[in-house]
């Protein structure tokens, strides 16, 4: 999970995407190989037209015997890698490093593949074909036109075999979706924009998306979202499901919700702990602390409404945690997290609103810190 932000607010600096990295190694290979120039920085233009430097903090040729000269064909291969910034981003790659491995082809075109690191689709359901590197398709692009642009500069009218690689990316790649989503042996390449925005996680938002088509494409009618490890081991017991219709949501309960708009599935289930559940109910889709808390006025009310006496209301609003609240409920026998499920089964069956329940049933499902379901409401299908 993503860690707290602080109580105050800073300026936070944005970063670069892995795609834009490998960019950047292939901007300085090509030039390595095609006029023997080893820039220690490299310009890399970004999908919607900004300019950015990245520093280039490797060279190596990797056929060491064959000089670096354009009259040889093919010619050798070279190395390139550089270190990537997420910014203040919690970005699991922060401060990896990637690298390619660019050859020059007597055919023209560019090809991709995976180097040491980088992951290999084996699902279908992804943007990319069973068996392809998991380099997605604008990472693919702008490595693409950059190679064409050297191409042209230096008078070069080969192709480019570019092989992308991430350092301890096969460990780093456990700390991902990916290998639930079927990308196996390291990370993906990603990136639409080039730019990684502090705390916008678009990578893993990215994961859910991708977790919904692999599902999808798979067969599965049934899937549960979950707000962490507690939560999913919850729910994956009480109904049995396979790790593929598992998707571990995080706070990016919205990222689920609007996704279904799109790709809908049949049953979808919303686990998680009372707490975060409690800020679904309030209308919240991003059920992290920076952005949103947790309001026990609001948990007064609904346990009032569920019988709660003036006193216990009372007690819940000056209470510590949406926990202890929970607690003091319990105690008298007032099903609150019952409420809170079904609140937050109303927001979230006013996102995917065009959908009629029975094309998508939802259900929300909470749980306490052992896991323990407290609470749950389920669509009726008529």
């Amino acid at each position: 999970m993503w860690p707290e932000s602080g109580e105050h607010q800073t300026p936070l600096r944005t970063g670069l995407t892995t795609g834009t990295c490998a960019t950047a190694c292939c901007v300085a290979a090509a030039q390595a190989l095609l006029a023997n120039k080893r820039p220690p920085q490299v310009e890399v233009r970004l999908p919607k037209g900004q300019q950015v430097l990245l520093a280039i903090d490797e060279y190596a040729v990797l056929d060491a015997d064959v000089k670096l000269d354009t009259n040889v064909n093919p010619a050798p291969g070279i190395r390139t890698s550089t270190i990537k910034d997420a910014g203040d981003d919690p970005d699991v790659t922060h401060g990896a490093r990637v690298y390619v491995e660019l050859r020059l082809t007597s055919v023209a075109g560019v090809t991709f593949r995976a180097a040491k690191g980088v992951g290999v689709v084996t699902r279908e359901g992804l943007l990319l074909a069973v068996n392809e590197p998991a380099i997605n398709p604008v990472p693919r692009k702008m490595m693409t036109e950059h190679l064409q642009n050297a191409a042209q500069v230096y008078g070069y009218r080969g192709g480019f075999e570019v092989s992308v690689g991430v350092e301890q990316g096969e460990q780093l790649a456990l700390k991902t979706m990916n290998p639930r989503l079927g990308i196996v042996g390291g990370l993906s390449i990603l990136g639409t924009t080039g730019i990684v925005r502090p705390y916008s996680c678009s990578a893993y938002i990215a994961s859910i998306h991708q977790g919904i088509d692999v599902a999808r494409a798979n067969g599965i009618t049934h899937i549960a979202a979950t707000t962490g490890s507690t939560s999913e081991a919850a729910i994956k017991a009480h109904y049995g499901l396979d790790d593929m219709a598992l998707l571990e949501m995080g706070d990016f309960v919205g990222a689920v919700l609007k996704y279904l708009r799109k790709a809908p599935v049949a049953k979808v289930t919303l686990c998680g702990g009372f707490g975060k559940i409690s800020k679904l109910a309030n209308g919240h889709l991003d059920l992290n602390s920076r952005v949103s808390s947790i309001d026990l006025d609001q948990l007064a009310d609904w346990a009032a409404g569920c019988g709660a006496s003036p006193a216990l209301c009372e007690q819940i609003r000056q209470a510590n945690t949406s926990m202890q609240a929970l607690g003091l409920c319990q105690a008298q026998a007032i099903p609150l997290a019952d409420a809170v499920c079904r609140q937050a089964l109303l927001q979230a069956r006013q996102v995917v609103a065009r959908i009629p329940p029975g094309d998508l049933q939802l259900e929300v499902w909470a749980v306490d810190r052992h896991g323990a379901f407290v609470g749950s409401a389920v669509e009726c299908i008529s």
